[in-house]
């Protein structure tokens, strides 16, 4: 079943992709700058080093046009990016102003990366960076003094824990967001979007793995009567005690949806029509035997559903709700307070 951590991943792509075109635009430019800047200055070696790096970061820029891995493409590139700085650091031509460019390593990363990845990369590289300047200005008095080292080791450590705190609490708020815009605010269960990219996952793993997959359609019956003879408040209670139910009945890999009023979706991963029919009449017995308490009386429900199957109902996500609200319809037309699919219903005298 899809993470929220996952579908933050599929949500962050975009502005990722943005930040990576930016800085391959910047390295290609920046790169032909001082390889032509380090040729009239003979320092070779890093001259090239930089023309490699305009080179491969058209390159990527060619290669993450329509790619589904854009975090393979970050990590191949983002990787080069920080060797070749460590390169021109530890090249003896270069100026100290060179060692200014580690500052950008946190920001990138965090961008790129996220949270854990761009930590951990900004901490080796940082670190590596530190040590390359210790070794090469170990002898000379002039570098090694404890106001401007302390004011460098101060600098780099806050812009790496201002990007990490952001990065936290952009993800923190992300998820929170969309959480909201995945969940029904009155039940707490998952709403239509996010039925709808949780059934893509489970039905390529359905497709790759052979293991079957069943939607469950259900509607309380007589909603409308607890309405109006107790009011709307006593409503929304028993459309949280439905969602308490489902949420008992069911297990993890399960995903319980609210479509919308007194309907609910139930996608069963692994399961056949069979087995749903036997979690369906488990879920109808329990809404039928455990009233809804209301002020000083009790409130009784029943519901009917609808089972289809992946492949043998439909193979998509709209086709399988069809098909499993034709067999509801059916059910409320054959007395309600029953599950019917195409194997045939399963009422309360059959259980």
């Amino acid at each position: 079943m899809e993470s929220y951590r996952e579908s933050q991943k599929h949500l962050a792509r975009p502005y990722r992709k943005a930040v990576l075109k930016t800085l391959l635009i910047l390295t290609a430019i920046s790169g032909l700058l001082f390889f032509t800047l380090n040729i009239q200055r003979e320092n070779y070696p890093l001259a090239f080093a930089e023309l490699g790096m305009a080179c491969y970061s058209v390159f990527i820029f060619w290669a993450i046009g329509n790619t589904k891995h854009l975090e393979r493409w970050i990590l191949a590139f983002i990787l080069p990016f920080c060797l070749t700085m460590m390169f021109a650091l530890t090249s003896p031509r270069a100026t100290t102003t060179v060692f200014a460019w580690v500052l950008l390593i946190p920001i990138l990363s965090h961008l790129l990366m996220g949270r854990r990845l761009g930590l951990l990369v900004s901490a080796v590289f940082m670190g590596t960076a530190a040590a390359i300047f210790f070794f090469k200005y170990h002898d000379a008095p002039e570098m090694m003094q404890p106001l401007p080292i302390a004011n460098m080791g101060l600098m780099s450590l806050t812009i790496l824990a201002f990007s990490h705190i952001y990065e936290i609490t952009r993800e923190q708020s992300e998820s929170r967001l969309l959480k909201m815009a995945q969940t029904d605010a009155l039940t707490g269960l998952a709403n239509r979007a996010r039925l709808s990219d949780v059934f893509e996952q489970e039905r390529k793993r359905s497709l790759r793995n052979g293991t079957p997959l069943s939607m469950l359609v259900l509607d309380l019956d007589h909603f409308k009567q607890v309405n109006d003879q107790h009011g709307h408040e006593a409503g929304d209670l028993a459309l949280r005690h439905v969602a308490s139910t489902l949420r008992a009945s069911l297990r993890a890999t399960d995903l319980a949806t609210r479509l919308g009023g007194e309907e609910f979706a139930i996608l069963l991963t692994n399961t056949t029509a069979d087995q749903a029919h036997r979690v369906a009449d488990k879920i109808r017995n329990a809404i039928e035997s455990n009233p809804v308490p209301h002020q000083d009386q009790s409130i009784g429900l029943t519901i009917s559903g609808g089972i289809a199957q992946f492949g043998p109902d439909g193979g998509d996500l709209r086709s399988l709700i069809g098909r499993a609200d034709q067999y509801l319809y059916h059910a409320k037309d054959s007395g309600r307070n029953r599950i019917i699919s195409s194997d045939g219903a399963l009422t309360p005298c059959q259980a």
